[in-house]
Formats: C-alpha cells, structure tokens, sequence
C-alpha cells in the first residue's frame, strides 16, 4: 500500500504554473470501485478468451502506459518532458495496479492531464491580446507526434505561440478581421479550458480501458456502464439523428463512419475523416463551434427530431493546412432497410465502334431483416434477395456484365456475405473461420445453381471491410470476376461482446461491456483477409491514405498468416484475361482527361499529407494559396471550354484554397471516374470473354 501511495504523490508533484493559477485548478478526479473491478474483470476475459491472449505483465504494461500518454497528448503539446519522465516511472505497475483493483495511476496520469490543459488553454487565450508579426520567417511543425516533449515552460510556451499564431492566420488568410479572429479563437480555446473541468471519473476510466483493450488488438473494445448504454443512440445516432460515427480526435469531433442509408451518407456530402466545426439547429439557426467541445455534448446538439434540418460547419478531412469549412445542411432521420438497399444503374461503355451495357449494383452494407426473419415472414429483406432481383432485372434488360460496386461497405451479415457469393459461383465453400482453439470451420453456400453466369467485376476501395472483402476474396479466388480498386480495408477478424453485468450478476449495470476478438477469417484458397486486405487485379487511385486508414495503420494488428485451402472448384478462369485487362486499362486512362486529373489530385493531397511544417509567414502562404487557385483556375478552362453551372456552394473569395478544394471537387465529379473505368475494364472482360474482335480506342 505504501508503493501505491507513493505512486500517487509522484504524479501530482509537478506544481502547476501561474497560468494554471489564474485559471483555478480543475478537480481531482478518483477511480471508483466499481471501475477497478470492472477493469480485473476485462483482464480475466482477454488474458483468457481472447483469439490470441496477451498476458497482463510488465509488457504489456509499459505498451498500456504508452497508449493512454499518447491518447492525452497524441501531438506532444500537453505535458512536459519532466512528467513523462515521472509517469514512465510506473510504466511496469499497471498490470499488479490491475490485479490489486487500484487505478491510481492512470488516474493521477490524468489529473496532471487536467491541470496541463488548463495551463496551456490560459496561455493560448493570453497570446490573443497581443499582435503577431507574419512578416518573420519561421515554421510551425504540422506533425509533432514522434517529436520530443517540450524540455521546459519556456519551450512549450514558444511552441504554444506558434499553433496560436498559425490558428490566427488560417482565420486572416480566410478573410476574417482581426476582432472577429480573436472572438473565434477566444471561444474554441475556452470550450477546450471549460472541458477541463467537466471531466468525470467515468471519462478517465473509458480512456483508460481504450488504452489497455486496443494494447491488445485494434478491434478490441471496452463500453462502460453508461457507453454501452448510450451507444446506438449516442455515437451512432441511430433513432434519429444523421446517422454516422463520431469520434474524437485532437479537439475535433471527427467522422469514424457513415451508417448505410443514413442522411449523411445518402447526401454525399459528408466523408469519413471529415471534423465538425460548429453545429446549428434549422435553416437560420446560428452556428455554434463546437472545436474543443465534450462529444457527448455535440451529439446531443446533433440529436433532434425527425425530418428536422441540422446543419453542420465542416473541415473536409483532405483539407489542407489553410482548408476552407463549408456548411451543409441534413435532414434528421431514421436509419432504414429502404435506404440501405441495393440499387442497380445500367452504364454505356463505348470502346470504338462497339457499345456494351454493363449493370451496376451498388451494395451500401450486407444488410438482413433480422426481425422480420425471426417473425417468419418469409418476405423479409436481406442484401443477397434484393441483388437476387435485381439480377433478374438486369437479366431482362440485357446487360452484358454485372459490376458490384462495394467501395466504402464496411461489412454486415456474414451470412448475407455468403449467401451474395453463392449468386455468382453457386453452391461451394465461401469462407473459413479459425477460434482461439485452433479450430477451422468452412462456411458453404448451397445454392446449386448461379444466379448469374456472365462477366463479373467488384470494385473496392480502403472502405471496404470485413463481409465485402470477404465476397470480394471469394470471387477472386474462384476466378469468377475482376476485382478492381484500391486494396481493402484488412480486417479480417471476429469479434463478440461480452456483457460484465450479467457475467458478475450484478442486479444493476456498473462494468459495462467488452467487445474481444474471438476468431479470424480465412479465404478459401488458405490466405487471410487481416491486414492485407484483398489485392485488386486491376489497381485504381484512391483518396484514402494507407498509412492513416485500413488494417495496417495499427501497430498492434494481427498478422498475416494462413490455414489449408478448402476444397473448391474454380468457377472461371480470370487470371488468364488480367494481362489484356491492365494493357487495356493502362491505354484507355492515358488519354482520360478526367481520369489524369483525378491522378493529379491525389498528387496534390499526397504532397500535403507529407508536409512536416507550415510557414507562418503570409506572404508565402498566400503564394501556395495562389499557385494553387492557378492550378484549378487553369484546369477549370481546360475542361472542354464548358462551364456545367454547378454550385459549388463556395463564395468566389473562397476558391483559396488550397488542395481541400480539388478533393472536394473531386468527391463531388458527377463523372465517377472509378466507376466509369470499373465498368470499361468489366466491358473489356466481357470482350474478352466472348472473343469478339476489338477496333481501336476511339
């Protein structure tokens, strides 16, 4: 007990500074005994039925101990090296702290946290009485977080300087006035000083199970007594709200996921990566930022009633160091079967002389009527009898191949994953499923007979997850079609939740839930899905950055690795087509003027994602702002000399800017480049594949 106590007063031994002072000290927050069970009792779960259990030691300790700094302080502004030093001192005592149902530690981690915050928050508000010379050259760094802790006061102070002094002169470079910058910044970095203070213990014990669960693996999670409660409402906003999944990150609320069908997805105007400025309530309502605000707070502001408008200031996530926000408005409702559902559109593709109909089915999530199958309502909605019928249609229609379009289709049903397989390759082994135990069980669709027996393409990208890559492994494997795109997402593992309340039988909720990896999915030929996702044969240019985004973007993934092959008989013969495919491919984009400035975009953001530092002189920065504006202005007249009329939604003075307007621009090309090629490669596979002679590339 002495060690414990000793521990303690280590962590709260730095003495806040004269700004913390001023400011007042935040509370002293404490665990409850609650949480200290309820974080022994996850411990018993993963060290025991995890799918690979990881031993609670001083390892995993210092790895705990690592994330939770770095999920405080992730940019290196917030603590000093003096208290890293401190904390690291009890870096290999997490795991008896654990055991010994004592969370002191994190606990003491995160009122120095606290007091950090309020320190630097008062500093940044006292920097905006004065004026800031952008006539000097110097650089603010954009990426801090592999950068040494500030050494002192003194060092911190300088570089809290700079981000105030960058905060100003992206608001100046946007056409603000100096009072109305000062208003602005004075309000976010009050939110993030008020937030100090209304910090409860149930925050810092969230965020400290975050820390321990994802230690483990990526996709293990912890939901405490009041998250699990308010999950599907809350962060999912899943009754009626505009159905995403926000997460915080760095200050900002930030879009983790678009719910198929939901109002933000179906408007297309919203992008996972995309941070929520400010929120306002109607058409008029004024517009609150909410930068530094708790998050359960703006998704109460999100929350309303059905067919009510919310509308939302938006920091594109590609945006660019200077990015311009842009208010839309969504029409709050209730995630439904209807609007989650599969659609088909049926594209021309021209190649010369020859025209072929290819039919598109875009499948937003593998979604199944679980209810209304319970109830035996032998009618009931699933993804695989709606593409079913639509395969019917397109039948009647008389398309010459079928591309199923499943870019940012984060998975489902892994039934419906089987059962949509079994539409193009009939009846045989789809997946295989591994436990903790070592045992493989081979999952089979029994259709006796293919619902379509034409060309076949799937077009992925890095958002697409988990049952999609698992149909899209299937139909590569089997050689039934092309896979083009992006390679996915990588997550090839299953997880279950585990209600602690009712493990323990408590009368009423206290532990909350922990979702734990249980399984891994592998392929029919013996590979994994996990974290190399499945390979297109035919590679599109993507906007989403690997190293962000996708499986491999962990540092605690689970590795590749593979079992037996299942016994199966190929249903085409694919790989043989791929080198006339590419060929085709690579001549038709050369001379695609959209497709090469699509190209030229991801350039252009792939350049600003590698920056390190920003200038904070103006003139400079206005310069790139320029050259910038140049290179969409030039585009702009070089596209056909035609004007479409469309509105952007942007004021002229706000064309800056910078790279978030040619990704803007490019979400938004009524001309889906990617579709479009995805359709002429699959037009090609089904020239190919009736021998028909091709005339030149027109």
């Amino acid at each position: 007990m002495r060690m414990k106590y000793g521990l303690l007063c280590l962590f709260l031994a730095i003495a806040p500074s004269a700004y913390a002072l001023e400011a007042g000290s935040p509370p002293i927050l404490t665990p409850l005994p609650q949480q200290a069970q309820a974080a022994h009792l996850s411990a018993e779960f993963l060290t025991r039925f995890h799918y690979r259990p990881v031993p609670l030691d001083d390892a995993l300790s210092s790895k705990v101990m690592n994330r939770f700094i770095k999920s405080l302080d992730p940019d290196r502004i917030i603590f000093l090296q003096a208290d890293i030093d401190k904390f690291m001192a009890g870096s290999t005592k997490i795991d008896d702290a654990i055991n010994q149902e004592d969370l002191n530690i994190p606990f003491s981690i995160f009122n120095t946290y606290e007091q950090r915050v309020v320190d630097r928050m008062s500093y940044a508000r006292g920097l905006l009485k004065q004026k800031f010379d952008f006539s000097v050259q110097e650089d603010y760094p954009l990426v801090r977080d592999k950068q040494p802790w500030p050494q002192s006061e003194a060092e911190s102070n300088d570089l809290w300087r700079k981000r105030v002094k960058n905060d100003w002169l992206r608001l100046k470079l946007a056409g603000k006035d100096d009072a109305a910058i000062r208003d602005t910044l004075d309000k976010r970095y009050e939110n993030s000083l008020e937030r100090a203070y209304k910090y409860k213990s149930d925050d810092v014990f969230q965020s400290f199970m975050d820390a321990y669960t994802t230690s483990v693996d990526p996709h293990t999670d912890y939901f405490g007594a009041t998250a699990s409660a308010e999950f599907d409402i809350s962060m999912k906003l899943s009754l009626v709200g505009i159905g995403a999944v926000l997460q915080e990150r760095d200050d900002y609320t930030t879009i983790r996921e678009l719910v198929a069908g939901g109002p933000a997805q179906l408007s297309g105007k919203l992008a996972v990566g995309d941070r929520i400025i400010g929120v306002g309530q109607g058409e008029n309502g004024a517009i609150k930022e909410v930068v530094g605000t708790r998050l359960d707070e703006i998704v109460q502001m999100i929350r309303g009633a059905k067919g009510s408008v919310v509308r939302l200031d938006i920091l594109p996530a590609d945006a660019g160091p200077d990015g311009k926000h842009h208010v839309i408005s969504l029409v709050r409702d209730k995630i439904s079967l209807d609007k989650q559902a599969a659609k088909k559109t049926i594209l021309s593709v021209k190649d010369g002389d020859a025209t072929r109909k290819i039919g598109v089915i875009t499948l937003p999530a593998f979604y199944e009527d679980f209810e209304a199958r319970r109830k035996g309502d032998k009618d009931y909605r699933s993804a695989s009898r709606d593409v079913a019928k639509l395969l019917d249609e397109l039948k009647q229609d008389k398309v010459e191949g079928v591309l199923i379009d499943l870019r940012n289709n984060g998975g489902g049903s892994l039934a419906e994953a089987i059962d949509l397989t079994g539409l193009f390759v009939g009846k045989g082994p789809v997946v295989q499923q591994r436990n903790a135990d070592g045992q493989v069980e081979v999952e089979n669709d029994d259709l006796s007979t293919p619902a379509w027996t034409g060309p076949v393409g799937v077009l992925i990208n890095r958002g697409s997850a988990s049952a999609s890559e698992i149909f899209a492994a299937a139909i590569q494997d089997y050689g039934r079609g092309v896979i083009v795109g992006e390679p996915s997402f990588g997550k090839g593992t299953v997880q279950t939740v585990v209600n602690l309340d009712q493990v323990a039988h408590n009368a009423k909720p206290k532990f909350g839930e922990l979702k734990l990896t249980v399984a891994q999915f592998f392929r029919v030929d013996g590979g994994t899905t996990q974290l190399r996702g499945v390979t297109p044969d035919i590679s599109l240019p993507g906007l989403s950055d690997p190293k962000s985004f996708g499986e491999s973007s962990y540092d605690n993934a689970l590795p590749w690795t593979q079992v037996k092959p299942a016994k199966y008989t190929p249903a085409g013969n694919i790989k043989a087509l791929l080198p006339q495919l590419q060929s085709r491919h690579d001549e038709r984009v050369q001379n695609d003027k959209d497709f090469q400035r699509f190209v030229e975009d991801i350039a252009v953001l792939k350049a600003q994602r590698d920056r390190q530092v920003i200038s904070l002189n103006e003139t400079e920065r206005r310069n790139e702002m320029a050259a910038q504006a140049n290179r969409l202005k030039s585009r702009d007249q070089i596209n056909d000399g035609v004007d479409t009329g469309e509105d952007d939604g942007l004021q002229a003075n706000e064309r800056s800017l910078s790279a978030d307007i040619a990704i803007e621009k490019a979400r938004k090309n009524a001309k889906d480049v990617l579709l479009n090629e995805a359709a002429a490669i699959l037009a090609d596979e089904a020239d190919l594949q009736a021998g028909t002679p091709r005339t030149a590339a027109q």
